[in-house]
């Protein structure tokens, strides 16, 4: 069972908030770009952090301590707090930080509320997040129970999935790890998936590629080695969307396996995906 929500909250407002800080941290990112981003390697010396991406999430900090004062913080890069009101944001504050390193317009802000433990697969789930496309202008957007939204300088509009249901006419995203051997793995997987779809794409960013999902820019997307703040707010709009989402054995993404799908999709999709995996790729390990 999904952890309950406090008493008191209101995922509207948190909604609201996840907007606020995402745009703030938005601007920054898309705005102040040095040219000398201060890279530095972390897991890998592919799996890359810039001085931008701290400095994003210090904002985000920042922003969130303003307005959230009682709640807890887990982000990717360092930093962070505890909390006491049982809501905890999980944020990303570039995902897609090689993209950015390279001046490839495809990354995000990711901001979500979640209730629960973020650290513990199954025992967390988002109650309302924000995914911001700074280069497009984009910004995504729900809360639990109210459906998901894409906000652009044209207004705002309802987003939903594409009615596929012929695996053979899919569109399917994924993305892959920084290590070479769980890469190697993931290729694998490709390779079997690639003849039983249309096309794959790799973006970049998770977070934009469960959001291409609620939107209709992809049928699906699955992807091996996510970690929380990778996938909360996006998993949430795509699940308010209308879309599928779910783990290596029911609907609970995990580390070791995150897909999305579009309703007339999901039980094919899944079931391979889920099936290759397992044979291919197998645990990718703990977040880092």
């Amino acid at each position: 069972m999904p952890p309950e929500l406090p008493a008191g909250t209101d995922p509207a407002a948190l909604e609201a908030v996840a907007c606020t800080v995402a745009r703030a941290a938005g601007r920054l990112v898309r705005d102040e770009r040095p040219d000398d981003l201060g890279v530095t390697a972390k897991s890998t010396r592919t799996d890359v952090v810039t001085e931008m991406d701290q400095r994003s999430q210090e904002l985000l900090l920042d922003r969130l301590a303003a307005l959230r004062p009682d709640d807890a913080v887990l982000g990717e890069e360092e930093g962070g707090r505890e909390g006491t009101s049982g809501v905890t944001w999980v944020v990303d504050p570039i995902d897609g930080t090689t993209n950015y390193l390279y001046g490839v317009p495809a990354y995000a802000v990711s901001v979500a509320a979640v209730v629960g433990d973020p650290t513990v697969p199954g025992h967390w789930s988002p109650v309302a997040g924000a995914v911001l496309d700074p280069e497009r202008g984009e910004l995504y957007h729900a809360h639990l129970g109210g459906g998901a939204s894409l906000t652009t300088a044209a207004g705002t509009r309802a987003l939903r999935p594409r009615p596929t249901t012929d695996l053979a006419l899919a569109l399917v995203g994924t993305g892959f790890g920084y290590a070479a051997d769980v890469r190697r793995r993931q290729a694998r997987l490709l390779v079997d998936l690639l003849p039983r779809v249309r096309d794959i794409r790799r973006h970049g960013s998770a977070a934009l590629d469960l959001c291409a999902v609620a939107s209709g820019r992809l049928d699906g997307y699955y992807e091996t080695g996510l970690n929380p703040w990778d996938r909360a707010a996006g998993e949430l709009v795509a699940t308010e969307a209308g879309a599928v989402v779910g783990g290596p054995a029911d609907e609970v993404p995990t580390r070791d396996l995150t897909w999305a799908a579009a309703p007339g999709l999901a039980v094919e999709l899944s079931a391979l995906v889920r099936e290759l995996a397992a044979r291919h790729v197998g645990s990718v390990g703990e977040p880092r």
